[in-house]
């Protein structure tokens, strides 16, 4: 909060003429995805969108989670469906999209992962005051988890995530949003038990608070 006051000097008497308070501005924030963003794996209070409101309050800013529409399972085709509607009648100011794991485990095809993505993205930025107030965060690696490869149906999953990964960066670029990349990081679960939930694939809390800690200054860039 800064506060800026006029002065007049009148007979040696210093007299305010009245002050202008300029407030920092209220985020009203969205989180968009799929069970890396509603968190599977650990309680409300960590998953990371609520611990990135948290840090973002603490740093300066009045952030307000709306809602965390996300589900486990969700794929693109799902977030379209039940997610965007949100989008306009919550009116958020800042928007985090995680989604295409399911995707891929579906066998969606690279090309329609694409035109989802950007249907996607096109109806975000229409509901948005400032259509750069969206970021983008990549897809984990989960072929690295304990039954991980059990979804993989033959196929590479670290190969098949980057590609997607691919997809949702050069996408952002060309609309010049922001990305947080947690992909290596998610690496980190191959050979950290402590990192894996007790369901031998999704994140532990301590997995996604690290996810937090990268996302979190992107996210400042987003909304400075």
């Amino acid at each position: 909060m800064h506060k800026c006051k006029q002065y007049l000097v009148f007979g040696g008497i210093i007299l305010a003429m009245g002050s202008f308070v300029q407030k920092e501005k209220k985020v009203r924030y969205l989180p968009l995805g799929d069970s890396y963003t509603i968190c599977t794996g650990a309680t409300v209070k960590d998953s990371w969108p609520q611990l990135l409101t948290q840090h973002l309050n603490t740093s300066g800013y009045q952030v307000t989670l709306l809602d965390n529409p996300a589900r486990n399972g969700f794929s693109t085709q799902d977030l379209i469906d039940k997610e965007l509607p949100l989008v306009k009648k919550l009116k958020p100011d800042f928007v985090t999209l995680l989604i295409g794991v399911n995707d891929w485990v579906r066998h969606v095809p690279a090309t329609t992962f694409k035109t989802n993505l950007i249907l996607i993205l096109d109806e975000v930025e229409k509901q948005l005051p400032v259509k750069t107030k969206i970021l983008l965060i990549t897809i984990p690696d989960f072929g690295v988890t304990k039954v991980g490869n059990s979804y993989s149906q033959g196929r590479d999953i670290s190969k098949g995530i980057s590609e997607f990964n691919t997809i949702i960066k050069e996408e952002g670029k060309k609309r010049n949003l922001t990305v947080g990349d947690v992909f290596e990081l998610s690496k980190k679960m191959k050979d950290d038990k402590t990192l894996v939930a007790e369901d031998g694939l999704h994140p532990s809390a301590k997995e996604y608070a690290l996810w937090e800690t990268l996302i979190l200054p992107e996210a400042k860039k987003v909304l400075q």
